[in-house]
């Protein structure tokens, strides 16, 4: 064989030693591709399927948004979020932001349960299986204060009186675990609890010294605040150990305010007090009679801590859904309406008399203890009520229009901002059109924000009920698609639908935040 071929079949033999198609030292499909790098928007991670694993290596505490294109809630967190990671990147906080396109990257929302937009998980040390789900607020400064108290302390270790001074002084609220031992499971739950508490400012002790300089002679969790009476005082008990709920319970009640004025700033905190009865003093507080009354609806307030939440509701300024929701005019105030948020139901004062510490205390009594009967909201039964093929129902007509034992009644629940109900309402008005010449059905609406019954509480908007006729004050509540041709197989089947019928269509929450609410909410897939 010739030498000079000799070359050539040495590098024939060798590649025909390789896989089809492959040169040596070509990469085989089975391989990892090449770690790609995690591109950036705003100061955020953009992650995909391929790049998840490399941001939780090399990230060890990550915050990571799945979020829709299209999702309201998700365009309006988006500069809030970018402003966190800015502001946590300006004070070298070691934390990361990133986020996920959920439709696009459908892998990874199925792998971690996301099933709403925007949805927030927080990885910790590269942990894929077990992330945290994000519950803190949605502006800036709440999810930067949520994420340093996850990558730092929750609470600050103080060593002498001018440390606690210091941090008494410079916040309205704050609170300081005084334990003897910090290494008592006590103290695992006091800081696990100072995590999410992100409106009050926590401290942590166990020097003696400090101990005799606020009185205290065994564990205890103190808060301290520019209001009311300066310092309320948490015992922890010797037998049972610090109980979180009863803590947190604490915290919540004497971190208010004695009395709390209503506006978009407290009107979060005032809901999430966890307090059920609310006593609203109306006030116009142009008027120097009515700025006059605080001062008795604040003498009453301390005897009723932790059972009544007192707030002041100015007519004069922004709250005329707040009226409204009490079916009251500003023309009303003074006036005191006392209402049960688990019940919904509402009480005003009989008397009618002036409002005084004494009537406060007297009126607080009473509906605590069952002898003031709550009172319904309904409209005037306006002319025409029933000209239309939707009939106009009121609190007033209600009774004597669904339970009429010779008809039947399909009721739609509807409220005036509900998008649900505007978007069935042509459904429903064909529905009226199509049946008005059956004497024995009617099809009637109500708005469930101005009008209540005694019979039921309406939770959700559109609610559609069905009271067929005959004795006995039947009720069959409607749940399924909502359009002309099943509202009409529904109908002619007496109450009842084929049970092939699809799953009922979601209903808008009662009552509706408005839109400068803090409350959370989220748009489901």
């Amino acid at each position: 064989m010739s030498r000079q071929l000799l070359p050539v079949l040495l590098l024939l033999l060798l590649r025909a030693s390789c896989p089809w198609g492959q040169e040596q030292g070509a990469r085989s499909p089975s391989e990892e591709p090449p770690e790609e790098e995690i591109p950036k928007e705003d100061g955020i991670l953009v992650l995909s399927r391929h790049t998840l694993g490399l941001a939780l290596r090399e990230h060890p505490a990550l915050l990571v948004e799945f979020y829709a294109p299209w999702c309201g809630h998700c365009q309006a967190l988006a500069p809030e979020y970018s402003k966190a990671a800015a502001v946590l990147a300006a004070e070298s906080t070691v934390v990361t932001l990133a986020k996920v396109d959920g439709p696009a990257q459908r892998e990874l929302a199925e792998e971690f349960g996301v099933t709403e937009y925007p949805t927030l998980k927080f990885f910790r040390n590269g942990n894929r299986t077990h992330p945290e789900e994000y519950t803190g607020p949605r502006d800036a400064e709440g999810i930067a204060e949520w994420l340093r108290r996850r990558v730092g302390p929750s609470a600050m270790r103080l060593e002498d009186e001018a440390a606690a001074q210091a941090l008494i002084g410079g916040r309205d609220l704050v609170v300081i675990g005084f334990f003897q031992d910090l290494q008592d499971e006590d103290v695992a739950t006091f800081l696990a609890l100072a995590q999410d508490a992100l409106d009050i400012t926590f401290g942590l002790t166990d020097r003696p010294r400090l101990f005799e300089q606020f009185g205290l002679t065994k564990d205890t969790v103190v808060l301290f605040k520019k209001f009311d009476e300066g310092r309320a005082d948490f015992p922890v008990d010797e037998e049972l150990g610090l109980d979180v709920g009863d803590l947190s319970r604490f915290l919540v009640t004497h971190s208010m305010r004695l009395v709390t004025e209503f506006n978009s700033q407290t009107s979060a905190k005032i809901f999430a007090a966890r307090i059920l009865n609310h006593l609203l003093l109306f006030v116009n507080q142009t008027l120097a009679a009515h700025r006059e009354l605080l001062a008795g609806f604040g003498e009453a307030a301390p005897r009723f801590r932790g059972q009544v939440l007192f707030v002041v509701v100015d007519v004069a300024a922004d709250n005329e859904h707040v009226l409204q929701y009490f079916g009251l005019k500003a023309e009303a105030a003074p006036t005191l309406r006392l209402v049960n948020l688990e019940t919904t139901k509402k009480y005003a004062p009989v008397d009618g008399g002036p409002v005084t510490a004494a009537s406060i205390t007297a009126f607080c009594h009473a509906v605590l203890n069952g002898q003031v009967k709550p009172y319904l909201l309904s409209q005037e039964i306006p002319p025409g009520w029933d000209q239309r093929p939707v009939k106009t129902l009121v609190g007033k007509n209600f009774e004597q229009v669904a339970f009429d034992e010779t008809k039947n009644v399909f009721v739609k629940f509807y409220a005036p901002w509900c998008t649900h109900c505007k978007e069935m309402a042509p459904a429903w008005e064909a529905l009226a059109e199509k049946y008005q010449d059956h004497e024995d059905i009617i099809i009637a609406e109500l708005d469930a924000t101005a009008n209540e019954l005694e019979a039921f509480v309406v939770h959700g908007f559109p609610t559609l009920k069905y009271f067929p006729a005959g004795p006995g004050r039947k009720v069959i509540e409607y749940k399924s698609t909502r359009d002309l041709e099943t509202f009409s197989k529904f109908l002619d089947n007496g109450g009842v639908l084929p049970m092939e019928e699809p799953p009922e269509e979601p209903a808008a929450p009662f009552p509706e935040p408005p839109a400068n609410s803090t409350m959370e909410s989220k748009e489901e897939l």
